[in-house]
């Protein structure tokens, strides 16, 4: 097993959630934590433990992000005018690898950052091989022609495990996707329940 599928399933089952929604999560079969501990009595969590788990589930969603990458994202996010909540699912959902998952071009967000870091996604036609590289509004992603017939990415976009999310427009037969907009919480297709307040509350106590 690779280590980005090991990764993939620890997060699973740390958090005792499916949170990509995968038919072949671990979860599935074994609703606990993984390790000998893994089945014991489950303890009254505090509110911060609630902020932690919140902050745990979100940032392993993107990939497991680096503590550092997702705090300057939360900082980023508090900076901007409105509601910081919604800012940083809108900050977190402009990543590359964010939207190269989104347009299904890849099974999963591990494989986005690999697909990216590998230099197989063009930009507005430019080669950009940064995961985190932050697209805007109106940008057109698209897989690089040599990168086309993989069997990654044709898999992928057959695959009716996901939907296409509404503030990206999908081009199949050309493998692009034009982020239309930012998206609200509301939108953002999460398999299970995200909860971007109780990261706010985390990092402002």
């Amino acid at each position: 097993m690779s280590k980005r599928h090991s990764a993939k399933y620890k997060i699973d089952r740390r958090m005792g959630e499916n949170i990509w929604g995968r038919p072949k999560s671990p979860v599935n079969t074994r609703a606990y934590g993984p390790g000998q501990h893994g089945q014991r009595r489950k303890q009254k969590v505090s509110d911060f433990g609630l902020q932690l788990r919140a902050k745990q589930k979100l940032k392993g969603y993107y990939g497991n992000l680096t503590e550092k990458q997702f705090s300057r994202t939360y900082t980023e996010a508090a900076r901007r005018k409105g509601n910081t909540s919604e800012n940083l699912i809108a900050l977190l959902e402009s990543r590359l690898d964010a939207i190269v998952y989104r347009a299904k071009f890849v099974p999963t967000v591990f494989a986005a950052r690999q697909f990216v870091n590998h230099g197989h996604v063009l930009v507005n036609g430019k080669r950009v091989n940064i995961a985190s590289y932050r697209v805007k509004v109106g940008d057109v992603v698209s897989v690089r022609e040599r990168s086309k017939n993989m069997a990654l990415v044709l898999e992928a976009l057959q695959s009716s495990e996901r939907e296409f999310a509404d503030y990206i427009e999908v081009d199949v037969k050309a493998m692009t996707a034009t982020f239309i907009r930012a998206p609200e919480l509301s939108e953002v297709p999460y398999p299970v329940k995200m909860e971007p307040n109780l990261v706010v509350e985390f990092y402002a106590s």
